[in-house]
């Protein structure tokens, strides 16, 4: 592309607006630079940030069917991290809904505490927790579960996902990455706690490489995203009922 037709095309996505102008940017990224899973004499990924930069990355297709899944869950008075994004899209009935973070600069927080060591929130409050993609930055798993599961009311329902593959985390400043999953270890770590537990795989392998190569889902076909191969699994959702 000569540089007077990428001032032109420039100029013509500025005027879609930020969502429209971003949808088209990550599209033409793609066109590109278009990924082929099939070539694996590769030895840096496609994109560092999980593909994002390219479209929606591949653990977010999951994250979001296990949530849509379970939507029923997410009701009452709700408690999600970082920010209430999938309360708001997901949930019905909610009657309130707070944010937990550990960092105090998040102004969307409503609770400013460490999961490992939540001692500030009272038992029994919350009808649902949703914790997606956090407890790989939680060293001390025991102790944030068995909080999680405290400040659940009798009947609440904690949704969480954890990954199974996934590129590490080793950017200076940012969260420390500890762990990755498996169905034994999720079965084990949950079910101390919860005695009404499942636990749900997602992905393939085809759908792992992808994930760690930096794709983004549309650039995989629905319909091999859906398929399912627990020996090859991206992603798990950890559905537990108090």
């Amino acid at each position: 592309m000569t540089r007077p037709v990428r001032r032109l095309v420039h100029a013509y996505l500025r005027r879609l607006g930020p969502e429209r102008e971003q949808r088209a940017r990550r599209r033409l990224r793609r066109l590109r630079t278009p990924a082929y899973v099939g070539t694996v004499r590769r030895t840096a990924p496609v994109s560092r940030g999980f593909g994002a930069d390219r479209g929606s990355p591949v653990d977010r297709y999951y994250i979001e069917r296990f949530l849509a899944e379970r939507r029923a869950a997410i009701t009452g008075r709700v408690l999600e991290v970082k920010d209430a994004g999938y309360t708001r899209r997901f949930g019905s009935g909610v009657t309130r809904a707070d944010v937990l973070d550990v960092d105090r600069s998040n102004e969307q927080a409503t609770i400013v505490g460490d999961l490992q060591a939540l001692d500030e929130v009272a038992d029994d409050v919350f009808d649902c927790f949703v914790l997606t993609q956090t407890l790989l930055f939680v060293y001390d798993l025991e102790a944030a579960v068995g909080h999680a599961h405290r400040i659940l009311k009798p009947g609440g329902t904690l949704l969480a996902t954890v990954p199974v593959v996934s590129r590490v985390m080793t950017t200076p400043g940012k969260l420390d990455d500890y762990w990755r999953f498996t169905q034994a270890s999720c079965e084990r770590l949950f079910g101390g706690r919860f005695g009404d537990l499942e636990v749900v795989s997602y992905g393939n392998v085809l759908a792992s490489t992808a994930f760690l190569r930096g794709l983004a889902a549309e650039e995989l076909r629905r319909r091999d995203l859906d398929v399912v191969d627990p020996d090859y699994a991206t992603l798990l959702g950890v559905a537990a009922r108090k």
